[in-house]
Formats: structure tokens, sequence, C-alpha cells
């Protein structure tokens, strides 16, 4: 990779941070002990994802969910919550990426990082935050549960965006 498309690349993962990291304040709905649906903050970190490929839409995503890490409201400090939530959950992300070449790819793409999202998180429920499962209930199954009541919706609306626009989408990502 030649110097300016470097440099290019490095300022669209920026703009797509803080765009991400902006949009993560509109808050459709907040869970009780972490997590929320918000209103298509995972969207410029897919857009750039497909642009740039998995590789570098990993790296990104990790940079946004040590990002939202550091300044956001911290549920737990316990490093595999940090590890699983933050910096792989989010990364997982990255991984629409890969997917890049279709419509049906981009989807597949968006369907794969949100369902790792998901599984770094019912890790890290399981494993980190199990006092919080009512007693008597299996802390894994209720952190599929709980992870899956905010994931789904927040899947749902990254993904309508995702494919409602998918034209205009990868139109901008021709122009390089």
């Amino acid at each position: 990779m030649e110097q300016k498309q470097r440099t290019r690349m490095l300022v669209e993962a920026g703009l797509s941070i803080a765009i991400a990291y902006v949009l993560h304040f509109v808050v459709l709905f907040q869970m009780p002990q972490g997590g929320s649906v918000n209103a298509a903050n995972l969207v410029p970190l897919i857009i750039f994802a497909l642009r740039w490929g998995g590789k570098w839409g990993l790296i990104t995503c990790m940079a946004y969910g040590l990002i939202e890490f550091l300044l956001g409201f911290k549920f737990s400090l316990h490093f595999l919550s940090i590890l699983l939530d933050y910096i792989l959950g989010y990364g997982a992300i990255g991984v629409a990426g890969f997917f890049r070449n279709s419509r049906s790819g981009a989807i597949g793409g968006v369907l794969a990082g949100c369902s790792l999202r998901w599984l770094c998180s019912v890790v890290s429920g399981a494993v980190v935050f199990a006092a919080y499962a009512p007693a008597g209930q299996n802390p894994w199954l209720y952190s599929m549960i709980y992870n899956a009541s905010y994931m789904i919706p927040e899947l749902v609306i990254n993904l309508m965006v995702i494919v409602l626009f998918y034209t205009r989408i990868t139109k901008g990502l021709q122009r390089r």
C-alpha cells in the first residue's frame, strides 16, 4: 500500500471510529447491567471494513472497542470483560470486511460480525457476570438471553441500514 493510500485509510479509520462513537450516544434502549440498542452506531465501522477489507476492519473495530471502553461507562474492570466485551467483541464487527464483494456477502459479513460479538459477550457474561443470573438459572443460558435481548435489535437496525443503502455505499466505496 502506497503512502497516500495508507494516509487515506488511517483518516477514514479515524472518521469511522469518531462517527460510530458519536452515534453510540443515541441510545434507543439501555439494559440494566450493560449493553444498549443504539442508532446504527456500527454502520460506519461496517462500511470501513467493507471498503478496506477484513484485516483493517478488525484492527479499526478493535481500536473502537478500546476507545469505547476507555471513554465509556464501565460495568466491569475485569480483564476478561475488557477483552471479550470491548476489544474482541467490537473487533468482531470488522469480520464484515472479509465478505465485501456483494450485497449478500455484506449481509453475511454483518451477520457473522454481530454473531461473533454476541458470542464474545455471552462468554464474558457467563464467566465474569455469572452472579447476575437469577438463583437457580444456568449463567450460560442467562447470558445468551440477556445479550440477545439487545444485540438482536442492534443487528436488525445496522443490517437494515446496510441493506437499504447498499447501492449508495458501494458507489462510495468505488471512489478511491
